[in-house]
């Protein structure tokens, strides 16, 4: 699958993701600073699926009604990379078939695909 992994979600993340044979763009590694807008702009236009701690990616869907190729939101009580490590792990065990086009919201015990 290809991943573009936000800034906030980190780059053990992305290398994770990565070393799973995943295609992944790290916004830490390669583009560090870039806005929301232009973010999910290029997830769009190139194509990849968001993974992102920040929650006014979901303003930009709902509100601002950007369209996406799916968005992964980690709403986690424990930020460390490990944690989300886990929680992708699983994530992508029982719904990888599912994560194209949705707005997806993980936290450490629950998965919801949201509307968008």
């Amino acid at each position: 699958m290809r991943f573009l992994v936000d800034e906030s979600t980190g780059p053990r993340v992305a290398e994770w993701l990565s070393g799973q044979g995943h295609e992944v763009y790290s916004v830490y590694e390669s583009a560090r600073g870039l806005d929301d807008d232009a973010i999910v702009q290029k997830a769009f236009s190139e194509n990849w699926i968001l993974i992102t701690n920040d929650k006014d990616f979901g303003e930009k869907v709902y509100r601002e009604h950007k369209p996406h190729h799916g968005i992964v939101l980690l709403r986690l009580d424990d930020e460390r990379a490990q944690v989300k490590i886990e929680v992708l792990k699983r994530l992508l065990t029982n719904y990888a078939d599912r994560l194209a086009e949705q707005f997806v919201v993980a936290t450490e015990k629950n998965v919801r695909f949201a509307r968008s």
